[in-house]
């Protein structure tokens, strides 16, 4: 069975990749940098499509490309942005945006890929943050955007049982490319980790492992739920 992955070139899309070829899996590639696609799907021999995840065509080409032997059983959105400002300054094309890319354009990848995962009993993944159940200052539209996405699972949830199943996977801050501009100095990196439980920030094979197990057989009686990978940053405190 295939498992079609959008953001595949990302942090955590391409250790997911990564981590279901090892496993024997099959694994289509869709993502924006066509080189850096490239380059993955010629490393784990995969079939690969350049897709702009804002763009409702290139999603569906990607979705019936993977589809096109008729195995696709999984489906994992790692396609995301972490867009920061405080409310004062968040504007409505922000908000927006981020919305659009986090949740619609997640939605419309569910929609697409519906009939066959439902007719292969697949499964769908899709991310979002530690900072829904957490109050974080400068994050209204990602924490907004990503509220959705939570949202979006349970609903999906309800509507492919028994079918298919879908779940999230809602992760703190992952030391990968897209949060370098948080990460820029020494000083910056610990004290962003120390914020932590385990005192590390998290590595882009901690939500994916998550993840892989969720597409898994072995998830089979889990649905509609969101997993914290989080360093214990939501439920625990160890100073104060």
């Amino acid at each position: 069975m295939t498992t079609l992955i959008f953001g595949a070139t990302g942090g955590v899309g391409s250790a997911l990749a990564r981590k279901l070829n090892a496993r024997g899996g099959k694994v289509f590639l869709a993502g924006r940098d066509e080189d850096a696609l490239g380059a993955l799907a010629k490393e784990l021999d995969a079939p690969f499509k350049a897709c702009d995840v804002l763009d409702s065509d290139q999603i569906e080409a990607a979705v019936e490309a993977a589809a096109d032997d008729g195995d696709l059983a999984g489906l994992a959105f790692a396609a995301g942005s972490i867009d920061l400002a405080p409310l004062r300054r968040m504007t409505r094309d922000m908000a927006r945006e981020s919305i659009e890319l986090n949740a619609v354009s997640a939605a419309e990848a569910l929609r697409l890929a519906e009939p066959h995962l439902k007719k292969n009993d697949g499964s769908a993944v899709l991310f979002s943050t530690v900072a829904v159940g957490q109050g974080f200052v400068s994050h209204a539209a990602i924490s907004m955007a990503k509220g959705a996405v939570e949202g979006l699972t349970r609903a999906v949830a309800a509507e492919w049982a028994p079918k298919a199943r879908i779940n999230a996977v809602a992760p703190s801050l992952l030391d990968t490319g897209i949060a370098q501009p948080l990460l820029s100095n020494d000083k910056m990196r610990d004290g962003l980790a120390k914020m932590h439980a385990l005192e590390r920030l998290g590595k882009a094979d901690d939500a994916a492992a998550l993840a892989a197990f969720l597409l898994s057989d072995e998830a089979g009686w889990i649905t509609g739920q969101v997993f914290p990978v989080d360093g214990g940053r939501s439920r625990v405190r160890t100073k104060g």
